[in-house]
């Protein structure tokens, strides 16, 4: 996948189709993909940092998760 927004290339976020209108986003299955099920690398990333360093320590990691699931389709 391609973040536009810094010309980076991932490919460890899971692809997933726009949203059908609704505010539900599809998954590559065809299933409604859920967003504590999303991007779960980022998402383990960002768990981890703020049990250890705190959630002031840690907003780089919380921005990387809530823009890969933006990407996704999710309106955070």
């Amino acid at each position: 996948m391609v973040d536009t927004m810094a010309n980076t290339t991932t490919s460890s976020t899971p692809a997933a189709a726009p949203s059908t209108g609704s505010n539900v986003v599809i998954g590559k299955d065809g299933k409604p993909l859920k967003p504590c099920c999303a991007c779960p690398e980022t998402k383990k990333a960002r768990d981890q940092c703020v049990f250890n360093l705190g959630e002031e320590n840690c907003l780089d990691m919380i921005k990387a998760h809530q823009q890969c699931l933006r990407d996704l389709g999710f309106k955070i």
